[in-house]
């Protein structure tokens, strides 16, 4: 972005024209395919979820929505910007930050920030870089360690550190790769107020992370697998398309009761329940179209004589509806048919 022009500027959510918008976009390396047909729509001020496991595609991805990376495929506009015409200047117009952030170690935690303020002409230098300098610490609560070496600060306080330097510049939109990776929970959640607060403010996040709590905490997400989005929505409305139900039970074999569940499910003989998972000593089991686990999974292990106890309703969770999509992907791709919608 360039020196004087700021994103986080105020006003409701979604205000304006979108701050990215995709059509088809794609990107192959050779015969490999990352990224098959990804169309996405993000407003102004929300924080927007890009989930998948690892080698879904979603790096890539947002490697071309930074400029980084030019499409195979596809195109699209970001903050205001062709993808494949106006590179240079959406990198000018946001903030990256990735898990591998190049913070230099052995300068403090000012003179890191100094630095990116002086590459992005960030306060127009002189005193109004020390100003925009000092706003950013306190932003992120560094003020205290502002003359701490950065290579001896913990793993989420480097994250900080991290993000005031992609932000001094404030970008109207700020791509977050998978940030909170090796970060303790404590430093998560407060990093993810970081996020909110800056969200709050006008400036538009979108982010990858294979971490599915995290999705939960963003306003809208995709679902990304095998380079193509499964589905999008607010985490309740991707929830809800799915139609899912779970129970949680304590069963006194709970080895032998997952693998007999799971051998019903794959002979048809559990209809629409989908997925059996260990949490500790509580087995999970989800089902699909309304249909209710409970007396499925009662009669099924009461006939091979497993006890259950505490057999109850669970909330579903987007790592449910995660799971179903992928499940269903995977068995329309292995049966020939076409990927799950």
């Amino acid at each position: 972005m360039s020196a004087g022009s700021d994103g986080g500027d105020g006003g409701e959510r979604g205000d304006g024209p979108p701050v990215i918008e995709t059509h088809h976009l794609a990107r192959h390396f050779g015969s490999i395919v990352a990224v098959r047909d990804v169309s996405l729509t993000v407003h102004r001020g929300e924080i927007f979820g890009l989930l998948g496991p690892n080698g879904a595609g979603k790096s890539t991805t947002i490697r071309m929505l930074c400029g980084i990376l030019d499409p195979s495929g596809g195109g699209g506009r970001v903050v205001g910007c062709d993808i494949a015409t106006q590179a240079e200047e959406i990198k000018r117009r946001i903030g990256y930050m990735t898990q591998r952030f190049s913070l230099y170690e052995d300068l403090t935690v000012e003179e890191n920030l100094k630095f990116y303020a002086g590459l992005y002409g960030a306060g127009g230098g002189g005193q109004g870089t020390r100003a925009r300098v000092d706003e950013s610490l306190a932003r992120a609560g560094l003020t205290s360690r502002r003359r701490q070496i950065a290579g001896t600060l913990s793993g989420g306080w480097k994250q900080r550190v991290a993000l005031a330097s992609a932000t001094i510049h404030r970008p109207p939109l700020l791509f977050l790769d998978e940030p909170t990776a090796g970060v303790d929970p404590v430093s998560r959640r407060d990093f993810w107020d970081l996020i909110h607060r800056l969200a709050a403010e006008g400036t538009t996040v979108l982010m990858t992370t294979h971490y599915m709590d995290e999705a939960e905490r963003c306003h809208r997400l995709s679902f990304v697998f095998a380079g193509a989005l499964l589905d999008t929505g607010t985490p309740a409305e991707i929830v809800g398309r799915r139609g899912l139900r779970a129970v949680e039970l304590e069963a006194a074999r709970p080895i032998e009761a997952a693998d007999l569940l799971r051998a019903a499910i794959a002979a048809g003989e559990a209809p629409g329940v989908e997925e059996v998972a260990h949490f500790g000593a509580v087995l999970r089991v989800s089902s699909r179209s309304g249909v209710d686990p409970a007396p499925v999974v009662a009669r099924l292990l009461a006939a091979r004589g497993i006890a259950v106890a505490n057999l109850r309703p669970a909330r579903v969770t987007v790592e449910d509806a995660f799971v179903s999509m992928v499940r269903e992907d995977e068995r329309a791709r292995a049966s020939g048919g076409e990927a799950a919608a």
